[in-house]
């Protein structure tokens, strides 16, 4: 999951709170999580390149179930919401996937 640094899709913010408690989520559903710290960019409206800082908080895990993966959704639907991003990115299986 990649935890943004931004709250209303451009107000910077201090992401540990969200850091935390992804961390304490995956650790509870796959028994462990790391985080790293990292740079995202795209492409804006504007046809500029737009940058911002990301946490990225992941763990391995040999038993990936329907669940699982279900769950890790809600969580990024529930983080989208309280941080008001346009959407939450997740990572499974090295495919990317955009939360709406």
């Amino acid at each position: 999951m990649y935890v943004p640094s931004t709250y209303n899709i451009d107000q910077p913010i201090d992401n540990s709170k969200y850091v935390d408690q992804s961390l304490e989520k995956f650790s509870n559903m796959f028994g462990g999580a790391t985080s790293d710290d990292g740079t995202g960019a795209w492409i804006g409206d504007n046809k500029k390149l737009v940058k911002e800082k990301v946490t990225i908080v992941y763990s391995f895990t040999e038993n990936l179930d329907k669940n699982k993966i279900n769950e890790v959704v809600a969580y990024a639907k529930d983080l989208r919401k309280e941080m008001k991003q346009s959407s939450i990115s997740i990572e499974v299986n090295g495919r990317m996937y955009f939360i709406e």
